[in-house]
């Protein structure tokens, strides 16, 4: 018999479990990554539970009588492990919902993790979706880079990527946090815009997952020119920040940079995950950005976000 009930910090290393084990999970899931921002998020998560296992977790918050899954992450939705399987699945978001209802909750904002980031196939949500008669509310587009059997850089990246190496930019795994989000932060500036994490925020998560949070750079005279940051989820890696100088720009740092993580530090793994180019809720494409990615051979992945009315 399948049960949810309501999170609680004591079920945190019970939850992480979960994730581990999961098809779905990542480490943005865990407890020590969702918890950073715990003060600006009222958290309603749920497990899931057969008997006294936990077969998937629902990261959430609520605001204004309404849950999102979750407010503070990209995308989430319910995280599951093997154990629950596709009748499971039907039981379990009509139990989320009956919860959610008994607790005032009007509508569920559900943002299914992209099927890139699975470590096995779990589209299971998808369908339930469907049967609880969620719609989807908003679609954006996402640039991914299938690694060994990627389309290859366009004539125009190869000759930029030759270019940076003639004028003697070096690449390498960077320590210097604070010195890129300076860079961030300055070219973020310019669009009127500022990193989702503060500094202290970004050196608290790579304390947290040293491992998994990893910073790229290019530099050219000991000058720090362009930099990347990488969301290290071991099938899939994604470029959490991208940031150059303008002098980083001027040599094409950049693309030296993001031709070694593509072609040579991450080539062997699945994916890479270059993220949106789009704005204004998903109405919006940004053509040069995404053109861009796609001069590295990154194609389209839709991020999805469905309403649930309750």
């Amino acid at each position: 018999m399948l049960e949810v009930r309501r999170y609680q910090p004591s079920d945190a290393k019970a939850w992480d479990a979960v994730v581990e084990r999961s098809r779905n999970g990542n480490f943005l899931h865990r407890r020590g990554y969702m918890d950073y921002h715990a003060d600006r998020f009222a958290d309603c998560s749920l497990l899931v539970e057969r008997g006294s296992e936990i077969v998937a977790v629902f990261p959430a918050n609520l605001r204004d009588n309404v849950v999102s899954s979750h407010g503070g992450l990209t995308y989430a939705g319910l995280i599951a492990t093997h154990e629950l399987r596709t009748d499971a699945t039907l039981q379990v978001f009509e139990l989320i919902g009956e919860h959610y209802r008994r607790s005032g909750v009007e509508r569920v904002i559900y943002k299914p993790v992209p099927h890139v980031f699975h470590a096995y196939p779990a589209e299971e949500d998808l369908y339930a979706l469907q049967r609880v008669g969620a719609r989807l509310s908003r679609r954006d587009i996402s640039s991914v880079i299938p690694l060994r059997r990627a389309a290859g850089f366009s004539a125009t990246r190869c000759r930029a990527i030759r270019r940076a190496e003639s004028a003697g930019v070096s690449i390498g795994q960077g320590r210097d946090l604070a010195a890129f989000h300076a860079l961030l932060s300055e070219v973020l500036r310019r669009h009127q815009a500022v990193p989702t994490h503060s500094a202290a925020e970004l050196f608290l998560l790579q304390s947290r997952f040293p491992g998994q949070i990893v910073l790229h750079e290019a530099r050219g005279e000991g000058q720090l020119l362009a930099g990347v940051l990488v969301y290290d989820f071991g099938r899939t890696v994604h470029a959490q920040y991208i940031a150059a100088s303008e002098e980083g720009w001027r040599v094409d740092a950049l693309s030296l940079l993001l031709g070694a993580l593509v072609s040579d530090v991450y080539a062997e793994r699945g994916y890479f995950s270059l993220g949106i180019s789009t704005e204004q809720d998903g109405t919006v494409l940004n053509s040069g950005l995404v053109a861009q990615k796609e001069s590295f051979g990154a194609r389209g992945v839709v991020q999805d976000f469905y309403e649930w009315v309750l």
